[in-house]
C-alpha cells in the first residue's frame, strides 16, 4: 500500500523543482564563442542549459577539452554585435603621449 506524502515532503519537492528550472526559454543547441580572450574563442560550444546570473544570461555547456563550461551569452554569437572600432598599437601609443603631455601641464 502506498503512503500519502506528507505536506512537508510535497513542499520540499516543489522547492527542488523551482530551483532546478531553466531560466531561459532559448533553444539550447550550440553557440559560437566570440569573445577574443576566451579559451574557446572561435569554437562551438554545445549548450546544455541557460541560467540568469546577476541580471545576465549565462550558458552552461560541455567542452571536450575543458569539461563543463559557463560563458556569458554576450560572449557568444547570441550577444550584441561587436563594435567595429578597435584601438591599434599606434593608437595606444598616441593616447599615452597625449595623456603624459596633459599630466605635465
Amino acid at each position: 500500500m502506498c503512503r500519502k506524502p506528507t505536506e512537508n515532503a510535497v513542499r520540499l519537492a516543489c522547492q527542488r523543482r523551482r530551483h532546478s528550472a531553466v531560466a531561459s526559454r532559448e533553444p539550447s543547441g550550440s553557440v559560437l564563442i566570440t569573445h577574443p580572450f576566451h579559451p574557446l574563442s572561435g569554437q562551438r560550444l554545445e549548450v546544455l542549459f541557460a541560467r540568469r546570473r546577476a541580471g545576465a544570461v549565462v550558458l552552461v555547456g560541455e567542452s571536450a577539452g575543458l569539461g563543463r563550461v559557463t560563458v556569458q551569452e554576450s560572449w557568444t554569437e547570441r550577444g550584441p554585435a561587436p563594435l567595429g572600432c578597435r584601438v591599434s598599437a599606434e593608437g595606444l601609443a598616441a593616447l599615452d603621449t597625449l595623456v603624459r603631455s596633459l599630466q605635465g601641464r
